[in-house]
């Protein structure tokens, strides 16, 4: 799920860890903790993850808000790296996610989906609002149920002229 995340990604931000599964993948991949930026809405998630990854910033905040959160430097993060439920959401909530997300990531960085649908879960419109291509990377029958993952990056600017 992580693997074309490397240690040089870093920052990574995570949106909706959860108990940490992914985040111990990176860890596993060689993104130092202090390097990680774990958002989480749930108060109690978020502090399991504090007693979990000292290290790392924990942003107790709906990723919705994300780009209100001045505290991070823009353009800064390698990666972020999402477990949200995002095809349950409405679009305009899921564009406020991706809109915060890119506004952190590096020109060549990425947005990595995890989902358990056979499909992106990001509106075709929503990419094509926010000039962003996706691409189906790999799946995992470890996991249950099977899950997949999508590389969503910034269109290449041949492809946003038509």
């Amino acid at each position: 799920m992580t693997g074309e995340i490397s240690p040089i990604a870093g920052p990574v931000i995570e949106l909706g860890p959860g108990t940490g599964p992914f985040t111990y993948a990176l860890l596993e991949r060689g993104v130092r903790e202090r390097d990680l930026i774990l958002v989480e809405f749930g108060a109690k998630f978020a502090s399991l993850l504090r007693q979990r990854f000292p290290q790392a910033r924990i942003l107790e905040m709906d990723a919705a808000h994300l780009c209100s959160f001045a505290d991070l430097k823009e353009r800064s993060a390698g990666a972020v790296v999402s477990g949200l439920g995002l095809s349950t959401m409405p679009q305009e909530k899921v564009a406020a996610i991706l809109d915060g997300a890119f506004r952190f990531l590096r020109p060549e960085g990425a947005f990595f989906q995890i989902t358990y649908h056979l499909r992106c879960p990001v509106p075709r419109a929503v990419l094509d609002r926010l000039d962003l291509e996706a691409f189906y990377i790999g799946r995992t029958f470890r996991n249950l149920p099977p899950a997949s993952v999508y590389r969503i990056a910034r269109r290449s600017p041949a492809l946003s002229k038509g």
